[in-house]
């Protein structure tokens, strides 16, 4: 098996379908003129790999907003790579929703990650929406599939998001986005597989087809693990935990692990089906090639 790439043409859901596994990876917009170069030098680097797409975090209000919607429409125009754009509701009012995806159809982006967000005060903090604008996901979903030709994917959350009340609610919301018209989704960043996979089969027994694709992210420091659950609310597996401090203050020791840790993650969400593995990569390409570069020793790319 071998990772395609195919910028014209087919949609995201066809190519999962009709190609097997994917293999994508999340860049986050730039915050200097320093990052950016750290940033371009690993889309050129992961550009190599031949992904099925590439996509890019959202900012949500001013130049941060702006410079996603350049840095992404670069990707798009610059490079060999099909591109997505995230989009959340905070802040925005419908009117500045339907102006971002428009900023986004003219530079020629047609895949949209479509997510309502996390409150600013992060995933504890209650959510308010905007008096223009959205509140769920699933009405950005059917904004966004109603201003042009869109393919939109969704977030997931194996863990449950910290808003549902268990896992099968969150199930359901999956199931309301599909019906909005997602078309994929990708999920938070895994660190337990079983959840990933009890949350696939409660969808599947649902009647919903829609394929959820697993996020992963290689952990190379010290803490990187806990900062990451801070900002998106999710909980973390034991034994990866475990795995991470028995490494200690040995920052080679640390890398080395978490490369390990990610590495079986994907294999195993591979042999149990996953639809393709999209890796966060944190702007830097160096752990997401070796976990590659792992996946390609045994075979599964």
């Amino acid at each position: 098996m071998t990772m395609r790439h195919d910028k014209s043409g087919r949609p995201i859901p066809q190519l999962l379908a009709e190609d097997g596994p994917s293999f994508s990876f999340e860049f986050m917009p730039p915050r200097s003129e320093r990052a950016e170069a750290v940033l371009w030098n690993s889309v050129r680097r992961l550009e190599q790999l031949r992904p099925t797409f590439v996509s890019v975090t959202y900012g949500a209000g001013g130049s941060t907003r702006d410079r996603t919607v350049r840095i992404t429409g670069r990707i798009e125009q610059e490079t060999t790579l099909r591109t997505m754009a995230h989009l959340t509701c905070v802040g925005s009012s419908v009117a500045e929703l339907r102006r971002v995806v428009g900023e986004y159809a003219s530079v020629g982006i047609s895949n949209v990650l479509a997510l309502r967000g996390d409150p600013p005060g992060g995933p504890a903090a209650p959510w308010i929406a905007h008096p223009e604008g959205l509140d769920h996901a699933d009405k950005l979903v059917s904004l966004v599939r109603s201003l042009g030709d869109f393919t939109v994917g969704v977030a997931a959350f194996p863990d449950k998001h910290p808003e549902s009340a268990s896992l099968e609610d969150e199930a359901d919301a999956l199931v309301r986005k599909a019906d909005a018209g997602a078309a994929f989704a990708i999920t938070q960043m895994i660190t337990d597989v079983d959840a990933y996979l009890r949350l696939r089969d409660l969808v599947v027994a649902r009647g919903c087809t829609m394929p959820i694709i697993p996020g992963l992210l290689p952990v190379t420091a010290v803490g990187q693990l806990q900062r990451l659950t801070e900002l998106n609310g999710q909980p973390l597996a034991a034994d990866v935990v475990a795995r991470i401090e028995a490494a200690g203050e040995d920052v080679t020791a640390v890398r080395r692990e978490g490369i390990a840790i990610c590495t079986e993650h994907s294999e195993r969400l591979l042999r149990e089906g996953a639809p393709g593995l999209h890796f966060m990569t944190m702007n830097k390409s160096t752990a997401t090639l070796e976990v590659f570069a792992n996946l390609r020793q045994s075979s599964l790319v």
